[in-house]
């Protein structure tokens, strides 16, 4: 499982550890993600995604899963995001 947001491509940081002496090791500063289901409006349908905690209340700011991927970047989204963006557009141009 890789350690990635689905919607906002946010993974893992690099930095060190400093102690008192000022030693410096190096460690990994992971994202917080979250396993949710996430309903689309035009599909009528919910998706379980793995986003971090920040995306989420941005989808939740941006009005739901929707506005929120109708906004985004297709070369932030992962694969499976980019495929429910794809069908929700679909789905508004036919219903339009």
């Amino acid at each position: 499982m890789s350690r990635r947001c689905e919607l906002t491509g946010k993974g893992p940081m690099t930095g060190n550890n400093v102690s008192h002496a000022n030693n410096k090791t190096r460690r990994r500063f992971l994202p917080n993600l979250n396993d949710v289901s996430l309903i689309s409006d035009a599909l009528g349908r919910t998706f379980k995604l793995k986003i971090s905690a920040s995306a989420l209340r941005t989808v939740d700011h941006r009005g739901g899963l929707d506005a929120f991927l109708a906004k985004a970047k297709d070369e932030e989204l992962s694969a499976n995001a980019l495929k429910i963006k794809k069908d929700i557009a679909k789905a508004q141009t036919a219903a339009a």
